[in-house]
């Protein structure tokens, strides 16, 4: 037994966002360590398509486009996966938005997308799919993984107003839905990243170095911190977590 905590083999996930950035880094690192199959969905059909086929160089990966902003789109993705699984092992609820605007201007339309997106989804993905993480626990811990963010535990200087809150009533809703489905056998838990290079973290991305000094670490974020944290949680050896958050941030939320 501890020589597989961190295998997942014959696994099946659901990576939302997947087809770039930490989705995309959790995909991979999945499938490295021994997942059956992967599904990666993305609102971008192109663009997820091409990641499930760069990934599948590693293992089973799946492309299922799908806007999971709204339940339509939600409803939609599950009909998908329900016609391919009778169970899903892991589900990772990485898709999310960020907006930024001056106070005085900030926008409705802005807020909406950003706390729709990145706390009302990853509640009702979850519970569209109560009957495949509940079938998988039966035989094992299923796992829930909410991707929330550093900015949902300490305050940026950045005028994000909608992304900080919705990542804070993300993880609290992580502990609350920990609570209800620990009974099923189902662990949800939460990873808090902080600088990683992604299209929505533009900064990390294209001024690495810059963003490194005021990181402890020294440096942003790597495919390998992401998808370690992730492996971690996923597999036996995060069995025995539940509600909690794994902060991955080099140190900087300590530094703010």
């Amino acid at each position: 037994m501890m020589q597989n905590l961190f295998s997942l083999k014959g696994r099946v996930a659901l990576v939302t966002g997947g087809s770039r950035g930490i989705g995309k880094m959790i995909a991979e690192g999945f499938l490295t360590y021994g997942a059956r199959r992967v599904y990666v969905s993305a609102r971008k059909a192109a663009a997820c398509d091409a990641a499930a086929e760069e990934l599948s160089a590693i293992g089973e990966c799946v492309s299922l486009p799908a806007d999971v902003s709204t339940l339509e789109g939600i409803n939609g993705l599950v009909a998908r996966i329900a016609e391919r699984e009778d169970k899903l092992d892991i589900l990772v609820n990485n898709a999310g938005a960020a907006w930024g605007a001056e106070f005085d201007t900030f926008p409705e339309s802005g807020w909406d997308k950003v706390v729709d997106l990145n706390m009302k989804t990853p509640f009702f993905l979850t519970q569209a799919l109560i009957g495949h993480l509940r079938a998988a626990g039966k035989d094992h811990v299923a796992k829930v993984i909410n991707i929330a963010s550093i900015d949902g535990q300490s305050v940026t200087k950045d005028e994000t107003y909608p992304y900080g809150a919705s990542k804070a009533g993300l993880l609290h809703m992580t502990k609350r839905m920990a609570l209800r489905l620990a009974a099923d056998n189902i662990a949800v838990s939460c990873i808090a990243p902080g600088a990683f290079a992604s299209d929505m973290n533009r900064v990390a991305r294209d001024q690495a170095e810059a963003v490194s000094k005021s990181i402890p670490a020294g440096r942003i974020g790597t495919t390998e911190d992401m998808a370690g944290a992730a492996i971690f949680l996923a597999s036996r050896a995060g069995d025995y977590v539940t509600g909690s958050a794994v902060t991955v941030d080099g140190g900087v939320s300590f530094a703010r």
